[in-house]
């Protein structure tokens, strides 16, 4: 293993923690395989939840699964996480988290002498952002390279990411014949939803151009709407009763071109170098959460607000009540944008 510059012992063994939100979780990977491409010896333990594993797929790292519902749950259930770590024979520790549950995860490697190191996040600069020109608006460092910082202050040296290149996957939805579109109208956060009867419109006019959309979405009401865009056109199919998550991705790469708003298929899509139209409302894609490698020719967003961004993560409800920011996007301009990233 190679020694950094202080003359110090690398990490042999490497935990890294992040367990939600579930398009952070997706960024990691494009970090990790950096990391693993310059030191292919470094071993790797990544502590998140089950579900996310086929994010990783193709990354060489093993897992320490967490369940903050059953075993690891509140102050004891982490204090056991840890041990299990420790148990691992791990030697540092690069929290890309930095919630009460890592924080107090990561005090207790530090206490038995596993070194450790933070992201951080840039909290202060992006808040000073908050209700700027969006024409004004100074990019900030892309989360993947934040991820990349606190793997660097633990002594590595290496390069920033590549963007992911495409690669053949199976296809879960039979053999593929023409133009395939996806499209992903939902986000956990209400400031990043474009209006469902606008959405339809969109799902209308993608329908006609070409030979197959998908719709991706969560259970519950989202699935709904897929399912009603299903029954308008025959060439549209409803995807989250159908596809596990490994299934999900696989389809995202064979698709053409999905259109996402600021949410977690546009960082799936990101993993598979399937190209993005994104969508974006009260967040903006200069606060460092594009999809790393999407071309910023599939960013559709209204750049003539002063009000936006207003939010970092979209949660803050909209002071005018309306969502200008994404009901003033028309279907046709995101329709018109899939095309041109077609043509490239």
């Amino acid at each position: 293993m190679p020694k950094n510059s202080a003359d110090e012992r690398l990490p042999r063994h490497l935990l890294v923690m992040r367990s939600s939100a579930m398009g952070d979780v997706a960024m990691l990977p494009h970090a990790l395989k950096a990391l693993k491409d310059a030191y292919p010896g470094l071993k790797i333990t990544v502590v998140t939840r089950k579900l996310f594993r086929p994010f990783f797929e193709g990354v060489d790292v093993d897992f320490l699964f967490i369940d903050t519902k059953g075993e690891h749950k509140g102050v004891r259930g982490i204090l056991r996480l840890a041990r299990e770590a420790r148990a691992l024979g791990v030697d540092a520790m690069a929290d890309v988290h930095d919630v009460l549950r890592s924080q107090l995860f990561r005090l207790s490697m530090r206490l038995h002498g596993i070194r450790v190191q933070s992201i951080r996040k840039g909290r202060f600069a992006k808040w000073l952002r908050m209700g700027s020109s969006a024409e004004c608006i100074e990019p900030l460092r892309h989360t993947v390279l934040r991820y990349c910082d606190v793997f660097r202050r633990l002594g590595f040296r290496f390069d920033d990411p590549a963007p992911a290149l495409r690669t053949e996957r199976p296809n879960p939805m039979g053999e593929k014949r023409g133009i395939w579109i996806g499209v992903a109208p939902f986000s956990a956060q209400q400031g990043k939803i474009y209006p469902l009867d606008r959405m339809a419109e969109v799902v209308r006019l993608l329908s006609e151009r070409h030979d197959r959309v998908f719709i991706h979405s969560g259970m519950g009401g989202e699935l709904a709407f897929a399912k009603a865009q299903e029954e308008r056109f025959d060439n549209v199919t409803a995807v989250a009763d159908r596809l596990k998550l490994k299934e999900e991705i696989d389809l995202i790469a064979n698709l053409d071109c999905v259109v996402s708003m600021d949410s977690l298929v546009m960082h799936l899509a990101s993993l598979t170098a399937t190209p993005v139209v994104s969508v974006w409302g009260a967040t903006h894609p200069k606060m460092g959460f594009l999809g790393y490698g999407c071309t910023t020719e599939g960013i559709v967003q209204r750049s003539d607000l002063s009000c936006r961004p207003c939010s970092v993560y979209g949660k803050k409800p909209c002071k005018f009540g309306d969502y200008r920011c994404l009901s003033g996007i028309e279907p046709q301009e995101i329709a018109d944008r899939v095309e041109l990233l077609l043509r490239k």
